[in-house]
Protein backbone atom coordinates (compact mmCIF):
# COMPACT_ATOMS: atom_id res chain seq x y z
CA UNK A 1 0.00 0.00 0.00
CA UNK A 2 1.60 3.40 -1.32
CA UNK A 3 0.44 6.70 -0.80
CA UNK A 4 1.50 9.91 -2.86
CA UNK A 5 -0.40 13.24 -2.15
CA UNK A 6 1.16 16.47 -4.37
CA UNK A 7 2.04 19.18 -2.61
CA UNK A 8 -1.11 21.67 -4.36
CA UNK A 9 -3.41 18.74 -3.20
CA UNK A 10 -2.31 18.28 0.03
CA UNK A 11 -2.92 22.31 0.13
CA UNK A 12 -6.46 21.85 -1.24
CA UNK A 13 -7.55 19.72 1.65
CA UNK A 14 -6.21 22.33 4.04
CA UNK A 15 -8.15 25.12 2.39
CA UNK A 16 -11.28 23.32 1.62
CA UNK A 17 -11.85 21.78 5.12
CA UNK A 18 -9.51 23.69 7.15
CA UNK A 19 -8.33 20.41 9.02
CA UNK A 20 -5.17 18.40 9.92
CA UNK A 21 -6.50 14.54 9.77
CA UNK A 22 -8.48 13.30 6.80
CA UNK A 23 -9.71 9.40 6.53
CA UNK A 24 -9.67 7.83 3.24
CA UNK A 25 -12.06 4.96 2.61
CA UNK A 26 -14.34 3.13 0.20
CA UNK A 27 -17.72 4.43 -0.33
CA UNK A 28 -20.12 1.90 -2.13
CA UNK A 29 -21.70 4.32 -5.18
CA UNK A 30 -22.12 1.65 -8.06
CA UNK A 31 -18.52 3.47 -9.72
CA UNK A 32 -15.12 2.87 -9.08
CA UNK A 33 -11.70 2.70 -11.05
CA UNK A 34 -10.01 0.16 -8.48
CA UNK A 35 -13.16 -1.86 -7.70
CA UNK A 36 -16.24 -2.02 -9.29
CA UNK A 37 -18.92 -0.57 -6.68
CA UNK A 38 -16.51 1.19 -5.19
CA UNK A 39 -14.80 4.68 -5.10
CA UNK A 40 -12.85 6.65 -3.09
CA UNK A 41 -13.98 8.95 -0.22
CA UNK A 42 -12.59 11.61 2.57
CA UNK A 43 -13.96 12.48 5.21
CA UNK A 44 -12.49 14.68 8.66
CA UNK A 45 -12.73 12.52 11.31
CA UNK A 46 -10.30 10.57 14.36
CA UNK A 47 -9.53 7.89 13.42
CA UNK A 48 -10.20 4.77 16.06
CA UNK A 49 -8.13 1.45 14.35
CA UNK A 50 -5.40 2.53 12.09
CA UNK A 51 -4.31 -0.04 9.16
CA UNK A 52 -1.78 2.81 7.25
CA UNK A 53 -0.75 6.43 8.01
CA UNK A 54 0.89 9.13 6.60
CA UNK A 55 1.71 12.57 7.12
CA UNK A 56 2.16 15.03 4.27
CA UNK A 57 2.43 18.69 5.17
CA UNK A 58 0.95 18.46 8.53
CA UNK A 59 -1.64 16.60 7.23
CA UNK A 60 -1.75 12.97 8.67
CA UNK A 61 -3.80 11.46 5.99
CA UNK A 62 -5.25 7.59 7.25
CA UNK A 63 -6.81 4.46 6.33
CA UNK A 64 -8.86 2.10 9.25
CA UNK A 65 -7.55 -1.22 9.61
CA UNK A 66 -10.97 -2.78 7.92
CA UNK A 67 -10.57 -0.36 4.67
CA UNK A 68 -6.43 -1.39 4.00
CA UNK A 69 -8.43 -4.23 1.54
CA UNK A 70 -9.31 -1.36 -0.75
CA UNK A 71 -5.79 0.16 -0.87
CA UNK A 72 -4.05 -3.29 -1.12
CA UNK A 73 -1.56 -3.69 -3.96
CA UNK A 74 -2.20 -0.30 -5.29
CA UNK A 75 -0.34 3.19 -5.12
CA UNK A 76 -3.09 5.90 -4.58
CA UNK A 77 -2.17 9.13 -6.07
CA UNK A 78 -4.06 12.38 -5.27
CA UNK A 79 -3.12 15.19 -7.15
CA UNK A 80 -5.04 19.24 -7.90
CA UNK A 81 -6.41 19.01 -11.00
CA UNK A 82 -6.03 23.07 -12.27
CA UNK A 83 -9.10 23.27 -14.74
CA UNK A 84 -11.25 21.49 -12.25
CA UNK A 85 -9.82 22.70 -9.54
CA UNK A 86 -10.66 19.86 -7.68
CA UNK A 87 -8.95 16.79 -6.40
CA UNK A 88 -7.75 14.13 -9.06
CA UNK A 89 -7.30 10.59 -7.75
CA UNK A 90 -5.37 7.78 -9.55
CA UNK A 91 -4.44 4.08 -8.80
CA UNK A 92 -1.28 2.31 -9.68
CA UNK A 93 -0.67 -1.41 -9.51
CA UNK A 94 1.94 -2.26 -6.87
CA UNK A 95 3.20 -5.64 -6.84
CA UNK A 96 5.26 -7.09 -4.13
CA UNK A 97 8.76 -9.11 -3.90
CA UNK A 98 9.09 -12.26 -2.37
Amino acid sequence: MLLSIDEKAAKWFTNEFEINTVRMYPQYDGFGEKHKGFSLAFSAESPSNIGFTKEINGINFYVEGNDVWFFEDTETCLSYNEEMKEIQISFKETFAIN
